[in-house]
Parts: C-alpha cells; sequence; structure tokens
C-alpha cells in the first residue's frame, strides 16, 4: 500500500517561536524600563527647569546689584564720590575671558543633570577674614527687603556675596564667609556654576515620594555680578526642584495620556501573540474535532501558520491524518478483498459437504471423490491465503533492522535453487558487492517474490541489470514469461489482484515487495518492456 508524500503548501516567511516569544519578552521588559527611563529624563528636566528658574532669579539679582552700584555713582547721599574707588578696582583673584569681545546677548544655560554624582550637603559657612567693602555692606543692606519678597514668592535661598566671598544680604550667614565652597571659587573667578548637592530636611518625606531622586537634592547655583569686566559680586541662589509626582498630578491629562497608551501597547502585545501562536493552535484544534466527528476527512495544513513550529506541528497533522485515512482505506479494501477470497473457497466448500451429507449413501464412487478432492483443493488454497496474509501482515508491521546485506551473497544462494526449478540467472554485468541499507532476509524475501512471480507466468529465464547512484541501487528483473497485458498493468499493485488464481495465486506477493521495500526506504514499479514482464526495485544504500 504506498503511501504519498503529503506536499507542504508554499508558505511566507516564518518566525521561530521562540523569536517571536523573545520580541514579547522583550518587550515586556521594555516597558518597565522605558517608564522608569522617561521617569529619569523628567525628572532631570525639572531638575534643569529648577535650575534655569534660579539662574532668571540671580540675573534679576544681578541686574539690581549692578544698578544700585551705579546709582551710588551718581548720588552722593551715601558719601561716595568716586565709583572707582569702590567696587570697581580690579579683583586679583577675577581674570574674565576677553576673548570673545563684547556681545549683547550672554545667555547661561542649565549645566546640571541628575545622572552625575550628586555631592554632599553644602558645608557650612565659617568667620569671614577679609574686610567687606563699605559700598558692597550698604547695598546688601539695601537689598535685604527685595531678597526677602523674593524669596517669599519663589521659595529660594539667597544669599548676596561681595567680590571676596563674605554674605553680605540674606536672612542668615551675614557677614561669614562662603569663599571656601566649590561653586563660590568658580564664580569669583568670573564663571557661572551650578552643582546638585544632597538635601537634608527634618520631615521624611511621603512613602510614594521616595521613587523620587529629586526629592533629596538641592540646587546650588553661584551667578558672577560682572560690571565693565570687574566682578563686583556673587548671587548665591538655592532650591528644591519640584516634586515629580506632584508635577505629574498637576498633569494628569499627561499622565492618562502615557497610561492608555501603554495599555493600549499591552493590547497590542496579547493581539500579537494571539494572532501569531494562539490562532494557528485553535484553528488546528477545530480541524481535529471536525475529523473526530466526522465532519472532516483529513487535517488541511493551517494557510498561515506564522510560526516555524507551529507550521512543522500543523504538516505534521495534516501527514498523519493523511496516513490514517489512506491506512483506514487501506483496511477498508483489504477486509472487503479478504472476505471475498475466503467467501468463494467457503462457499464451495459449504456445497461440497451438503451435496455429501445428503447424498453419500447414493452418490458413485467417482463423484463422491471428486467432491472430497475439491473439499482438500479448496483447503490448501485457504491454508496458502492464510500464510500470505500472515506474511503481509509481518511485512506490514515490520521492525527495520540495522543489519546489511548485499546482491552477491544472495543470488549465490539463489542460482542453483531457482535452476533446478527451470528459472536461469543471468546477469548482464556482475552485481557489485556494495552494502545495502536493508536486512538479508528482507532482501531475500524480495526477490524470492519476484522470481516465483516469473516462475508462475512461465518465464524460462530471467535478466537481471544492476546501476548505482549517490543514494540508491537499481535492480532490473526481466523475464521471458508471459509478461502483463495492457489492462492489467494499472492492477498488478492492488492487493488480491492474480490471473493465476487457479493455480494458487493469492496476489499479495507484490504488496509483501511493497510493504518491506516501504519499511526500508526502497520502492518498486513496473518496467516498460513489452516481451515479458519487467520489475524495478530501488534499494537504499548504506552510509
Amino acid at each position: 500500500m504506498p503511501i504519498n508524500a503529503h506536499l507542504p503548501l508554499p508558505r511566507k516567511t516564518l518566525f521561530r517561536l521562540r523569536s517571536i516569544l523573545l520580541i514579547v519578552m522583550l518587550a515586556v521588559l521594555a516597558l518597565p524600563l522605558g517608564g522608569l527611563y522617561f521617569f529619569r529624563i523628567y525628572e532631570n528636566e525639572l531638575v534643569q527647569q529648577t535650575e534655569l528658574e534660579l539662574i532668571s532669579q540671580s540675573a534679576v539679582l544681578a541686574a539690581t546689584f549692578r544698578q544700585l552700584v551705579r546709582d551710588q555713582q551718581r548720588d552722593n547721599d551715601y558719601g561716595y564720590v568716586q565709583f572707582s574707588t569702590s567696587l570697581t578696582p580690579p579683583n586679583a583673584s577675577y581674570n574674565p575671558d576677553k576673548s570673545t569681545g563684547k556681545v549683547f546677548y550672554t545667555p547661561v544655560t542649565p549645566s546640571v543633570d541628575l545622572i552625575a554624582p550628586i555631592e554632599p550637603p553644602r558645608p557650612d559657612a565659617r568667620p569671614s577674614t577679609q574686610a567687606v567693602d563699605p559700598t558692597a555692606r550698604k547695598i546688601g543692606k539695601h537689598m535685604n527687603q527685595i531678597l526677602h519678597d523674593t524669596q517669599q514668592v519663589t521659595l529660594s535661598g539667597i544669599r548676596l556675596l561681595d567680590a571676596k566671598g563674605t554674605v553680605i544680604g540674606g536672612r542668615e550667614e551675614v557677614g561669614l564667609s562662603l569663599a571656601h565652597i566649590p561653586e563660590i571659587k568658580q564664580s569669583l573667578k568670573g564663571k557661572y556654576a551650578s552643582i546638585i548637592r544632597q538635601r537634608i530636611s527634618d520631615e521624611s518625606p511621603p512613602p510614594l515620594y521616595s521613587i523620587s531622586r529629586g526629592t533629596h537634592v538641592r540646587i546650588f547655583t553661584a551667578f558672577p555680578i560682572i560690571e565693565e569686566g570687574r566682578l563686583q559680586g556673587v548671587v548665591y541662589l538655592s532650591r528644591t526642584p519640584t516634586n515629580i509626582i506632584k508635577h505629574l498630578y498637576e498633569n494628569k491629562g499627561v499622565v492618562l495620556l502615557a497610561t492608555l497608551s501603554l495599555l493600549l501597547l499591552a493590547v497590542l502585545l496579547v493581539l500579537f501573540v494571539s494572532s501569531t501562536i494562539s490562532r494557528p493552535i485553535r484553528e488546528l484544534l477545530r480541524q481535529t474535532e471536525r475529523v473526530r466527528q466526522g465532519e472532516q476527512r483529513e487535517v488541511d495544513p493551517i494557510q498561515n501558520p506564522v510560526t516555524k513550529e507551529v507550521a512543522q506541528l500543523s504538516e505534521s497533522f495534516a501527514g498523519m491524518s493523511h496516513a490514517l485515512a489512506e491506512r483506514s482505506d487501506y483496511i477498508r479494501r483489504f477486509a472487503t478483498h479478504v472476505s471475498h477470497e475466503f467467501k468463494t473457497p467457503l462457499t464451495a466448500i459449504q456445497g461440497a459437504l451438503e451435496l455429501l451429507h445428503d447424498h453419500i449413501d447414493t452418490m458413485p464412487f467417482e463423484r463422491r471423490e471428486k467432491f472430497i478432492q475439491n473439499l482438500l483443493d479448496d483447503t490448501q488454497r485457504l491454508k496458502k491465503l492464510v500464510n500470505r496474509l500472515l506474511e503481509l501482515a509481518r511485512a506490514d508491521a515490520l521492525e527495520t533492522s540495522k543489519d546489511s546485506s548485499n546482491l552477491p551473497n544472495l543470488f549465490k544462494a539463489l542460482k542453483n535453487r531457482y535452476q533446478d526449478s527451470g528459472l536461469t540467472l543471468h546477469f548482464n554485468n556482475p552485481p557489485p558487492a556494495i552494502a545495502l541499507a536493508i536486512a538479508p532476509d528482507a532482501l531475500e524475501a524480495i526477490v524470492t517474490n519476484l522470481l516465483d512471480n516469473s516462475l508462475q507466468h512461465q518465464a524460462h529465464r530471467i535478466d537481471i541489470d544492476t546501476s548505482t547512484n549517490a543514494d540508491t541501487l537499481q535492480l532490473r528483473l526481466h523475464d521471458d514469461g508471459e509478461g502483463i497485458s495492457i489492462a492489467n498493468r494499472d492492477k498488478i499493485f492492488i492487493p488480491f489482484f492474480t490471473t493465476k488464481r487457479t493455480k494458487g495465486g493469492t496476489g499479495l506477493g507484490l504488496e509483501i515487495i511493497t510493504s518491506i521495500l516501504k519499511a526500508y526506504g526502497g520502492s518498486i514499479r513496473l518496467g516498460e518492456a513489452t516481451q515479458g514482464a519487467e520489475f524495478i526495485v530501488e534499494l537504499p544504500l548504506l552510509h
């Protein structure tokens, strides 16, 4: 019973299941990491926004300080006659950069970053060792109310320093020196400086706020006050950044939109997994259920399996279903043929026994002997049929052996046996001593069945020819017997078909050969010879 391979349908580009799962897992992993990354970037933006606000405040306070110095030059109410004798003498620690020339716009951009290491809390102020310029002291005192009013609105910590780093304005630390602090040192050289320091609070933040790094830091900026290339003082500001949780709450609409976007992405991931894995499996389950209920004969390959593993599973199910359907048809046909083959001799036996039972006393001796001989012939026929069916059953359930064989050893043993039966074996070329991937007893069963068929069809000579290729050895057996008619060429491989039934033929010899060859990966077909019968057997080579 030949079972044709179930050819797979053309497929689009398929992905491996592990690749699909890897993509999904990476996407799931990327969601929290992406959220955390967004959280950090957003928080860093808030920190830089805080610094930008401090820069703006510093610029306004510095402009106010410079204007008060200019007013001092014109107004003698403060007791100073010359502007140049007070705050404007050159400062040794200040080295302005004059390479850029005079430019109207001199923007200061934020430079702090939460990714950078956070510095420890600000060092305490120290007693000043430098005398405070009288004009600077007066201006600081004059600006105290301005600083106080500004602090009430901006919530910033404000210190106004003279050109030596001594605090001249602010709510605290007036008269003390901050010149030893790194950002102040840089500002006293005429360069803007900013830094993030740890924030020590008397109250612990709410639990939800603790995930924000910005709640534990404070931004410090030191803005130099420069007039006509000379350092006049420093505006030293500090402030805690806006808490990100509070800021997100204030922007509930944006947060809601981002949440909906993440939910949409999660839904898309679920649909992606469903379409690539669940849908093909559900389709396969529906088909198997229809086959089980008898609504469908075979399982068809899934048209769009997406993944290679599901495609292989689908094709395996389809191949198995196709093989089972063919096996079912084979068993049905086989049962029909067997019942027919057994029914004919059993009917004859029954008829002969009934006649003998009814007329044994009056039946002539010659006729009685004829009926008894018919009973013996039909019994022999049934016995031979049973034996051949057992051979076919063994061939169908054959477990292949790893033993090898070769043709020279086989034909050496068979040549004399069949020559005594009147069949001459003629070799057109010596059979090669190549190891075949088939057990010796299986190879012998194949060849002896073919030679027995030639004897049944009155053959006296059989020509044997061999050829090989990379994987198989081709064995041709051409006899000089009665041959096969054109009408019967398509029937000879059908089980129980025989033209020699009256001579003991069962029609199972070629079926037994086909089953054995199928088990070992070989094949048999009818040749094109017009005189006699020619069979071509493909035998697998041992690698």
